[in-house]
């Protein structure tokens, strides 16, 4: 379990005497009305806390970056957003369509610069899933096999890049008759019919969601392609992560399966 956030970086975003209490398996820890998660490099959770403080999309709820009593985003390495009520769902086509919405409130921002020097597990299965760069060796039986053979049937893509969130899936939250509520901001620099693919892919391995989620959203542009590449993508995440197991694994083999037999 993760260790919650310290006395100071509580009381620095307002929630002195609140109790942590950990969301689900964390990271987040919330503190009355606070979320606090521990912040990635400095200029992503700048980017983070400066775009979902200005985002506004409608028919949807924004977790909102707070400022620290001195003015700050990040405190002792800390992050704090309003808290969202709500918990994720197996709501899996209302989420891919809170996250259609989300990329068109986001189509105009410019590239972050820190997706360039950004070299995580993340940011490597990305670019190796687009055939931008090589990587390490994937482990066979942990997604490198598949990848290889997935890997021959990508064609070029003509959908033009742009912001998006390519962790949606968990990260969208529901609260009755509520908006849909957006946790955090993953950011990634791909057309938005990926993130869609990526939870459709994530939906399909890990979430229950039934197969034919898969060409319900068929009609997005180029949709083989993007939905091939986001399986790419987690197949290298997976082959890449040392968390990964054998069981995690067989998610990923039953979506694999489902994007074969679309394509």
């Amino acid at each position: 379990m993760s260790t919650p956030p310290p006395p100071h970086v509580q009381a620095a975003f307002g929630a002195r005497n609140a109790d942590p209490v950990l969301v689900g398996h964390g990271p987040v820890w919330r503190c009355g009305d606070v979320a606090m998660r521990q912040a990635g490099s400095p200029a992503e959770a700048s980017w983070v806390a400066q775009t979902l403080t200005d985002l506004t999309v409608p028919d949807l709820r924004v977790a909102r970056p707070l400022r620290s009593s001195d003015g700050r985003y990040v405190v002792g390495g800390w992050m704090a957003f309003r808290h969202v009520p709500g918990r994720a769902e197996p709501r899996y086509d209302e989420v891919i369509s809170a996250s259609l919405r989300l990329h068109k409130a986001t189509a105009a921002l410019p590239r972050p610069r820190f997706l360039s020097s950004r070299a995580d597990v993340f940011a490597t299965a990305d670019r190796a899933a687009w055939g931008e760069e090589d990587t390490a060796p994937l482990t066979p039986e942990l997604g490198g096999r598949l990848f290889d053979l997935f890997a021959e049937s990508r064609h070029p893509v003509t959908l033009a890049p742009q912001v998006v969130h390519g962790d949606l899936f968990g990260n969208v939250l529901f609260d009755g008759d509520a908006p849909p509520g957006i946790v955090d901001f993953t950011a990634f620099y791909r057309p938005p019919e990926w993130a869609a693919a990526v939870v459709v892919i994530d939906a399909i391995s890990w979430g229950g969601a039934d197969d034919a989620l898969a060409k319900r959203w068929s009609h997005l542009a180029e949709w083989r392609q993007v939905l091939l590449r986001a399986l790419l993508f987690r197949l290298a995440v997976h082959a890449l992560h040392p968390k990964s197991t054998s069981r995690s694994m067989r998610g990923l083999e039953r979506a694999a399966h489902r994007v074969g037999q679309l394509i």
